[in-house]
Protein backbone atom coordinates (compact mmCIF):
# COMPACT_ATOMS: atom_id res chain seq x y z
CA UNK A 1 0.00 0.00 0.00
CA UNK A 2 1.48 3.58 -0.89
CA UNK A 3 1.52 6.28 1.30
CA UNK A 4 -0.83 9.07 0.19
CA UNK A 5 2.25 11.92 0.18
CA UNK A 6 3.48 10.12 -2.73
CA UNK A 7 0.62 11.18 -5.43
CA UNK A 8 0.20 14.72 -4.01
CA UNK A 9 2.27 17.09 -5.87
CA UNK A 10 2.93 19.94 -4.14
CA UNK A 11 1.69 23.89 -5.62
CA UNK A 12 4.21 26.09 -4.19
CA UNK A 13 3.07 29.90 -4.17
CA UNK A 14 5.85 32.25 -4.42
CA UNK A 15 5.03 35.97 -3.49
CA UNK A 16 5.92 38.87 -1.02
CA UNK A 17 4.63 40.43 1.89
CA UNK A 18 5.22 43.52 3.70
CA UNK A 19 3.71 44.26 7.37
CA UNK A 20 4.40 47.57 8.57
CA UNK A 21 3.99 47.45 12.34
CA UNK A 22 4.80 49.46 15.68
CA UNK A 23 5.55 48.10 19.09
CA UNK A 24 6.73 49.10 22.21
CA UNK A 25 10.04 48.13 24.41
CA UNK A 26 8.10 48.93 27.35
CA UNK A 27 9.90 51.27 30.05
CA UNK A 28 12.64 49.78 30.65
CA UNK A 29 13.74 49.19 27.57
CA UNK A 30 12.66 52.64 27.10
CA UNK A 31 14.93 54.01 29.89
CA UNK A 32 17.59 52.45 28.72
CA UNK A 33 17.33 53.54 25.38
CA UNK A 34 16.92 57.06 26.00
CA UNK A 35 20.13 57.33 27.72
CA UNK A 36 21.51 55.60 25.07
CA UNK A 37 20.48 58.21 22.61
CA UNK A 38 20.33 61.68 24.65
CA UNK A 39 23.50 60.84 26.92
CA UNK A 40 25.75 58.56 25.66
CA UNK A 41 25.33 56.54 28.66
CA UNK A 42 24.94 52.95 28.83
CA UNK A 43 23.09 51.85 31.72
CA UNK A 44 22.56 47.92 32.86
CA UNK A 45 20.16 46.34 36.09
CA UNK A 46 21.10 44.32 38.89
CA UNK A 47 18.53 41.05 40.10
CA UNK A 48 17.70 41.33 43.61
CA UNK A 49 18.00 38.29 44.28
CA UNK A 50 20.94 37.05 42.34
CA UNK A 51 22.99 40.09 41.92
CA UNK A 52 23.68 39.03 38.29
CA UNK A 53 23.58 42.39 36.07
CA UNK A 54 22.05 43.10 32.38
CA UNK A 55 22.67 44.59 29.38
CA UNK A 56 20.33 45.44 28.17
CA UNK A 57 18.18 45.55 31.40
CA UNK A 58 15.75 43.68 31.82
CA UNK A 59 11.82 44.09 33.38
CA UNK A 60 12.30 41.35 35.45
CA UNK A 61 15.18 38.65 36.56
CA UNK A 62 15.16 35.39 34.30
CA UNK A 63 16.88 33.38 36.90
CA UNK A 64 14.60 34.98 40.43
CA UNK A 65 11.97 36.09 38.14
CA UNK A 66 11.88 38.88 40.44
CA UNK A 67 11.58 42.46 39.33
CA UNK A 68 14.24 44.40 38.66
CA UNK A 69 14.66 48.15 39.76
CA UNK A 70 18.31 48.97 41.20
CA UNK A 71 20.02 50.81 37.92
CA UNK A 72 23.40 50.78 37.18
CA UNK A 73 25.78 52.89 34.94
CA UNK A 74 28.65 51.09 33.15
CA UNK A 75 31.82 52.83 31.82
CA UNK A 76 31.23 51.26 28.28
CA UNK A 77 34.22 49.37 28.36
CA UNK A 78 34.33 45.63 28.07
CA UNK A 79 35.97 42.46 27.29
CA UNK A 80 35.69 40.44 23.94
CA UNK A 81 34.18 37.17 24.83
CA UNK A 82 33.17 35.73 21.36
CA UNK A 83 34.05 37.02 17.91
CA UNK A 84 33.28 35.95 14.19
CA UNK A 85 32.79 37.91 10.43
CA UNK A 86 29.75 38.50 8.58
CA UNK A 87 31.51 37.29 4.21
CA UNK A 88 28.27 38.43 3.15
CA UNK A 89 26.24 41.08 2.30
CA UNK A 90 22.76 41.56 3.91
CA UNK A 91 19.69 43.92 3.35
CA UNK A 92 19.05 43.05 7.29
CA UNK A 93 22.44 44.39 8.30
CA UNK A 94 23.17 48.10 7.18
CA UNK A 95 25.64 48.69 4.59
CA UNK A 96 27.81 50.59 6.70
CA UNK A 97 28.16 47.92 9.38
CA UNK A 98 31.21 46.71 10.61
CA UNK A 99 31.06 42.77 9.41
CA UNK A 100 32.89 41.59 12.72
CA UNK A 101 30.30 40.67 15.82
CA UNK A 102 31.58 39.59 19.33
CA UNK A 103 29.76 38.85 22.78
CA UNK A 104 31.11 41.93 24.62
CA UNK A 105 31.24 41.61 28.82
CA UNK A 106 30.73 45.27 29.61
CA UNK A 107 33.24 45.55 32.22
CA UNK A 108 30.41 45.86 35.40
CA UNK A 109 27.83 43.60 33.98
CA UNK A 110 27.54 39.59 34.45
CA UNK A 111 26.17 38.55 30.70
CA UNK A 112 27.98 39.44 27.34
CA UNK A 113 26.13 41.51 24.86
CA UNK A 114 26.04 41.04 21.42
CA UNK A 115 27.64 43.69 19.24
CA UNK A 116 29.77 44.84 16.22
CA UNK A 117 33.34 45.59 16.72
CA UNK A 118 35.30 48.55 14.49
CA UNK A 119 38.66 50.06 13.86
CA UNK A 120 40.24 46.38 14.22
CA UNK A 121 41.67 43.96 11.61
CA UNK A 122 39.84 41.00 11.98
CA UNK A 123 42.94 39.31 12.13
CA UNK A 124 44.47 41.30 15.46
CA UNK A 125 41.40 40.31 17.45
CA UNK A 126 41.82 37.89 20.83
CA UNK A 127 39.34 36.44 23.01
CA UNK A 128 40.02 38.67 25.84
CA UNK A 129 40.74 42.09 24.43
CA UNK A 130 39.66 45.30 26.00
CA UNK A 131 37.32 47.48 23.72
CA UNK A 132 34.95 50.67 24.53
CA UNK A 133 32.03 51.60 22.78
CA UNK A 134 31.61 54.23 20.48
CA UNK A 135 28.48 56.26 19.81
CA UNK A 136 27.00 57.22 16.58
CA UNK A 137 27.00 61.31 16.00
CA UNK A 138 23.01 60.78 14.90
CA UNK A 139 21.41 58.92 17.78
CA UNK A 140 18.17 57.89 17.43
CA UNK A 141 16.96 55.51 20.38
CA UNK A 142 18.32 52.62 19.20
CA UNK A 143 20.63 49.63 20.16
CA UNK A 144 22.72 50.98 17.08
CA UNK A 145 23.21 54.17 18.66
CA UNK A 146 26.36 52.11 19.91
CA UNK A 147 28.18 51.97 16.73
CA UNK A 148 30.40 49.69 17.68
CA UNK A 149 33.11 48.79 19.92
CA UNK A 150 36.91 49.29 19.09
CA UNK A 151 40.18 48.67 20.94
CA UNK A 152 41.12 50.51 23.90
CA UNK A 153 43.22 53.08 23.12
CA UNK A 154 42.39 53.39 19.74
Amino acid sequence: MSDWRESVVPIIHHSKIKVPYTWSVGDTGSKFLRALRDDKKILANKCPTTGKIFCPPKLNSPYSLQPITEWLELAGTGTVKAFTQRHYESRAIAPDAPKITALIELDGATQALPHFLGEVDFAKIKIGMRVQAVFREDPTGHILDIKYFRPVGV
